[in-house]
C-alpha cells in the first residue's frame, strides 16, 4: 500500500513541511534518504512479520489460539494510539530527534521480545516496539521535505520512500517466513537489533534538523484515546475463552466506552488537539477515513488466519508460507503503478469502489477453503484479487483524506490515516479473532466421528477461520456501501476550518 502521507503527485502535504529559510543538504542525499527510508521499512515490516512466525512462538511459549493475536495487537494498538502524540512531540523537540530516540527504544525492545520466555514478556516488548515505532514512524516523511530541495530532489526522494513504505507489510510476510524456518521465530525480532543500531548512530550525523515548534502536548487525549483502545480490543479477545457475560470483559467494554467519550469530550475543549475532529466535517474525507479502518481491518484478519492456514492446514513450511503471499504483492504492485493514469482517467470514488469490490469477492472466495484445499484453486485467486483490490483502494482514499484540507491541519488529516491504519487493523483482528474463538469452540464441542485428532484440530482451525472471513466479508462489503453512497464524485475541494 502507498504511504499515507503522500499525496498522487509524489508531493507531501503542505502541512508537514517546515517553515524553513535555509537550502536543505544534498550533499550526502543518498545516505540521507537510505536513512530514512530503511527506518520506516523496518517499523512498517514489523507489523507483518511476526504473522508467519505465530504458530512457532504459539508452540514455543505456549499462547493459546485467541491470545496469539496479542502478538500482533500489542504493537499495532500501541501504534496507533501514539501517532499522533509522536507527531506533535516531534515537532516540539524535533524530528530528527525524535527518529533516533523512537529507534533506539524499538531496537531494544526488539532485543527483548527475541528474547522473551513468556508470553507476557513477549506482548509487553511489542508493546513497547510499538511506542518506539510510533515516536519514529511520524518524523520520517517531514525529514525527507527537509533534508531535500523542493522539485526533483524532493519528489525523486518520495517516489523512493513512498514504494519502500508500501512493500513493508508485504516483506514483513516474505522475511518472516525466510527467518523463521532458516534461523528461528526469534529472529523476526533480532534482525531489527543491528538495522536500529545503525540507523541510531547515521541519524544524527546526515540528517539535519528542522526548526522546532512551539506547541503544546495533548496528553489527556492521547492518553483516553489509547487506554480506550486497548481497553475495546482487551474485551473482545477475552471473549472466546470467557464469555460475554464475564465481568472482566463487560468492565472492559464500559471502561473502554467511558475512556473514547473522555476523548471525544477532550478534543472539543482542548487547544492543540491531538486530532481536530473539524476534519470529519466532510464528508468525503470522513467515509475514507471510515474505509481505511475497514479495509485495514480485514487485511490483517486475512494476514493473521492464512499465515496459520497455510502452515498448520496446508502442512508448508515457514519461507514457504511467507512466499506463498506473492501473488498479493505482486497484484498490489502491478496495480499501484497504474493508479495515477487510471485515477485521472477514472476518478477517485470509481476506483475505490472497485478495489472495495475486488477485495470483498476474495473474502468471498476464502470463505470456501475446506482442510483439503489446494494452494493454486484456493489461496492464489483470493490473493491475487485481494492484491489488486489494495492497489486500487488505498491512493485514492489518501487523496480524499487530504482534499481541501488547510495547512495548518494537513498533518493531522494525514497522521489520522496512519493511525486508522493502525487501530483499524488492531480493533478487526480482535474481532475476527473473537468470532474465530467463538465459532472454533463451538465446533469443538460436536462429536469429530472418527477423525484423527490432528485432522479434527485442522477442521476446529478451518471452520473458526471460515466463520472469521464471513465476518471480514462483511466489513468490506460495509466499505463497498461507503465508496459508492458516502463518497461523493468529484470530490470538491473545502477547506477545513
Amino acid at each position: 500500500m502507498t504511504e499515507q502521507g503522500t499525496v498522487a503527485d509524489g508531493r507531501p502535504p503542505s502541512g508537514n513541511i517546515e517553515n524553513q529559510a535555509y537550502t536543505p543538504e544534498t550533499r550526502h542525499s543518498g545516505i540521507v534518504l537510505a536513512i530514512i527510508a530503511v527506518t520506516y521499512l523496518m517499523i512498517s515490516i514489523d507489523a507483518t512479520v511476526v504473522n508467519i512466525a505465530l504458530p512457532k512462538i504459539q508452540a514455543d511459549l505456549g499462547f493459546s489460539r485467541t491470545s496469539l493475536a496479542w502478538v500482533i495487537n500489542a504493537y499495532t494498538v500501541v501504534f496507533g494510539g501514539l501517532l499522533l502524540f509522536g507527531g506533535r512531540i516531534g515537532d516540539i523537540l524535533g524530528k530528527r530527534r525524535m527518529l533516533t530516540l523512537g529507534t533506539l527504544i524499538f531496537t531494544t525492545a526488539s532485543l527483548v521480545g527475541g528474547l522473551a520466555q513468556s508470553p507476557g514478556l513477549l506482548i509487553a516488548a511489542r508493546a513497547v516496539q510499538g511506542a518506539g515505532a510510533a515516536l519514529a514512524a511520524p518524523s520520517t516523511m517531514s525529514l525527507i521535505a527537509t533534508n531535500f530541495e523542493e522539485g526533483a530532489p524532493r519528489a525523486k526522494a518520495l517516489s523512493v520512500y513512498s514504494a519502500t513504505a508500501g512493500a513493508g507489510g508485504s516483506i514483513g510476510l516474505i522475511l518472516g517466513g525466510v527467518l523463521t524456518d532458516w534461523a528461528s521465530w526469534r529472529w523476526v525480532l533480532f534482525i531489527n537489533v543491528p538495522i536500529g543500531l545503525a540507523i541510531a548512530v547515521l541519524a544524527p550525523c546526515f540528517i539535519r534538523e528542522p526548526v522546532h515548534q512551539r506547541s503544546k502536548v495533548d496528553i489527556a487525549g492521547t492518553i483516553t484515546a489509547t487506554a480506550g483502545m486497548v481497553a475495546l480490543v482487551y474485551a473482545f479477545i477475552r471473549v472466546p475463552e470467557h464469555g460475554w457475560g464475564d465481568g472482566l470483559t463487560i468492565g472492559s467494554y464500559v471502561l473502554a466506552g467511558v475512556l473514547l467519550a473522555a476523548f471525544l469530550v477532550i478534543e472539543t475543549r482542548v487547544e492543540p488537539p491531538i486530532l481536530p475532529l473539524r476534519l470529519f466535517a466532510s464528508r468525503n474525507r470522513s467515509g475514507a477515513y471510515l474505509n481505511v479502518l475497514l479495509l485495514t481491518a480485514s487485511m490483517m484478519g486475512l494476514f493473521f488466519f492464512l499465515a496459520q492456514y497455510v502452515q498448520d492446514v496446508m502442512g508448508y513450511s515457514p519461507a514457504k508460507s511467507g512466499f506463498a503471499f506473492l501473488p498479493m504483492t505482486l497484484g498490489m504492485f502491478a496495480t499501484v503503478t497504474q493508479v495515477p493514469t487510471l485515477l485521472k482517467k477514472f476518478g477517485a470514488k470509481r476506483l475505490m469502489v472497485a478495489g472495495a469490490l475486488l477485495m470483498t469477492g476474495a473474502f468471498v472466495w476464502l470463505i470456501q477453503l475446506t482442510e483439503t484445499s489446494a494452494y493454486w484453486s484456493g489461496v492464489f485467486g483470493p490473493l491475487l484479487l485481494f492484491g489488486v483490490g489494495m492497489g486500487l483502494s488505498f491512493m485514492p482514499m489518501n487523496m480524499t483524506v487530504l482534499a481541501g484540507v488547510a495547512p495548518k491541519d494537513a498533518g493531522a488529516a494525514s497522521g489520522g490515516v496512519q493511525t486508522m491504519m493502525q487501530l483499524g487493523g488492531a480493533l478487526g483482528l480482535a474481532v475476527l479473532v473473537t468470532v474465530f474463538g467463538t465459532a472454533g469452540k463451538n465446533v469443538a464441542d460436536d462429536p469429530r466421528g472418527g477423525a484423527s485428532p490432528g485432522e479434527w484440530t485442522r477442521h476446529v482451525f478451518t471452520e473458526g477461520m471460515q466463520s472469521a472471513f464471513v465476518a471480514g466479508t462483511a466489513f468490506l462489503a460495509f466499505a463497498l456501501l461507503v465508496a459508492l453512497v458516502v463518497i461523493k464524485s468529484p470530490a470538491k475541494p473545502k477547506q477545513s476550518d
